[in-house]
């Protein structure tokens, strides 16, 4: 579906800007962009690198599974159906860590493989358990102490002071993460409800 949406929206661009008369610009634009997008990736290469290798020899050092041993009582609670020390629990820390960093391209192939275990909790069913569906919500409204990404973008853009929105980042995630935990717990508990009285 989000397939048909792109086209259509790149379609309906294309139609009215050759309607107006503006077909130059809609290609300098592309060009632009193009090339823009190449110096950015670049530039963000250099940052994700730094903060993998940080990643990896904080895992090395053990400080990851410390920090998880930390969060788990916390984990246990917002993930109630996960069994104890089973492997989607490790990876949805893995996962929640990562994003905590700033590191969405490396949440990503943790994330998939915490909800291929859910799944696999799940029973196979196509249906997304309970589980599932909060970490989705957490995936994407997680608290980020060091926006890495937009740092990236920022010092690619030479900001006078790229880490500036560290404090508000901080803020702002961490009200979106409660507001997903709250909202996850309400469908939740109204589907419950709709169950039991059924």
């Amino acid at each position: 579906m989000i397939n048909y949406i792109w086209a259509g929206m790149l379609l309906i661009g294309l139609v009215y800007a050759a309607l107006n008369g503006t077909m130059s610009e809609v290609t300098e634009g592309v060009f632009t962009g193009a090339k823009e997008a190449v110096a950015i990736c670049i530039g963000l290469i250099s940052v994700l690198t730094f903060w993998l290798g940080l990643m990896k020899v904080a895992e090395t050092a053990g400080i990851l599974k410390q920090l998880a041993k930390l969060v788990h009582p916390l984990a246990r609670r917002v993930f109630p159906e996960v069994p104890k020390d089973h492997p989607a629990m490790g990876y949805i820390l893995s996962n929640l860590t990562a994003n905590v960093f700033g590191l969405g391209n490396a949440a990503t192939p943790m994330g998939i493989k915490a909800m291929e275990e859910l799944k696999r909790l799940n029973g196979g069913k196509d249906e997304a358990s309970r589980s599932m569906i909060t970490l989705l919500a957490l995936n994407t409204a997680c608290l980020t102490l060091v926006p890495t990404t937009v740092i990236s973008i920022r010092m690619s853009y030479e900001s006078e002071a790229p880490t500036d929105i560290v404090s508000t980042t901080i803020f702002a995630s961490g009200c979106a993460m409660i507001g997903a935990i709250c909202i996850d717990r309400f469908f939740y508990y109204l589907r419950s409800r709709k169950e039991r009285s059924s």
